[in-house]
């Protein structure tokens, strides 16, 4: 409270900091953030590299971070990064177009503390940079729906084995030549194999090398 009005003071805005690689996209978020109460944008980066310089010059309280971020480390890394900050670093709040089960998995494993869709409505946007900045997290519907179904049906664990197969997999190897390439037995094979459909829930060689790219399992 103001001593000499007896009024109290205002709150302090939410100092943010964009990274996005795409120019368009940050002036929009720019220009949206403008009108957002409470909200101050202190800085704008196009790479992770320099979302961490601009983070420890500003000490912005929350980043807006895109996933994808073209050259350089991605946003999961710089996330995990300006987690690993001093003081636990400034709040991550990423807002992308992905919301695959790997892509919420890597990036609250990271220390995102929400996970926003660029379809969000921008009330829903300002909301959760204010969440952010007090530590409360914020899930966009599909990425909520996405977690709690993670948790129902947790992520399959497989072999270092089973790992190496799929790997071989995904460069179209048959049977025989993976065979070859593990020293095992086409037999061995075959039988991991089953274990591995099981796991992922999949019956062919193309879907369970799909359901492995999308759930980061391949080395």
């Amino acid at each position: 409270m103001n001593s000499v009005t007896g009024e109290t003071a205002a709150p302090r805005a939410v100092r943010v900091l964009l990274c996005d690689d795409h120019a368009v996209v940050r002036a929009g978020l720019l220009a949206l953030l403008d009108s957002a109460p409470g909200v101050e944008v202190v800085g704008e980066a196009g790479t992770g590299e320099e979302a961490l310089a601009l983070s420890a010059k500003l000490r912005p309280d929350v980043v807006l971070m895109d996933l994808q971020l073209g050259a350089g480390i991605d946003g999961v890394e710089t996330t995990r990064r300006l987690a690993a900050g001093p003081g636990g670093g400034p709040r991550v709040l990423v807002l992308t177009t992905y919301d695959t089960d790997a892509d919420v998995t890597r990036a609250i494993g990271a220390g995102a503390t929400g996970y926003l869709l660029k379809a969000e409505r921008p009330e829903e946007l300002f909301a959760a940079i204010h969440a952010a900045a007090q530590g409360r997290t914020t899930l966009s519907a599909p990425v909520a729906g996405r977690v709690l179904a993670g948790l129902r049906s947790p992520r399959p664990t497989l072999t270092d084995r089973e790992r190496d197969i799929l790997a071989q997999l995904s460069r179209g190897l048959g049977n025989r030549d993976i065979a070859k390439a593990l020293h095992i037995s086409e037999a061995t094979v075959k039988t991991h194999l089953g274990r591995i459909y099981g796991k992922l829930g999949v019956d062919t060689r193309a879907g369970a090398v799909a359901v492995a790219k999308e759930r980061r399992l391949l080395p």
